[in-house]
């Protein structure tokens, strides 16, 4: 089956001893994931500022939880998710390595954090917010999960540089 789960992936949550980790597969994934997208001026910018050790450290102190999966030992995604207020939460980042894309690793993760937050959370009604790239193939990819556009911006991250981005959201209903 081309899409089938290989269910030998195990996520588990990160840690501040993780982020050279992280690091290191944001390295492998990032080019391929926005090299047609960005100029490398810009990639470079963003990959400094969103992925130093510090910066790493600093969105896990600030309330930035980080999952890795791995397969057979040997990392190969990773993603983390913020909560913004009382009924919304904000995948901040979903990565896979480009060796594991299109094996349903992605559908996955998703699941993972729904049934995180799921679990955090008591409310009935909860909603999963993320921004994307507008030319980020990865769109698809979310309206297959149930993501829908809630807006679009274009985001000043300094340095003259914009994120151009759709806002989606999911809502995730929670069995009581």
């Amino acid at each position: 089956m081309k899409n089938a789960v290989d269910f030998t992936y195990y996520i588990r949550q990160a840690s501040i001893n993780d982020c050279p980790q992280i690091r290191s597969m944001a390295l492998q994934v990032w080019e391929p994931t926005y090299g047609k997208i960005l100029s490398s001026e810009q990639l470079d910018f963003m990959f400094d500022w969103m992925y130093s050790i510090e910066s790493l450290e600093n969105q896990m102190k600030s309330g930035h939880i980080f999952f890795i999966a791995s397969k057979d030992n040997t990392p190969v995604a990773y993603m983390s998710v913020e909560k913004e207020n009382a009924n919304r939460y904000h995948l901040q980042k979903i990565y896979i390595l480009p060796s594991e894309q299109g094996k349903g690793l992605g559908n996955l993760l998703i699941g993972h954090i729904e049934r995180y937050i799921c679990k955090k959370e008591q409310k009935k009604d909860i909603i999963l917010a993320l921004n994307v790239n507008r030319n980020n193939s990865a769109c698809y990819f979310y309206e297959k999960n149930g993501f829908e556009v809630e807006s679009e911006g274009d985001f000043d991250i300094g340095h003259g540089f914009y994120m151009n981005d759709y806002i989606m959201v999911k809502k995730i209903k929670r069995k009581l």
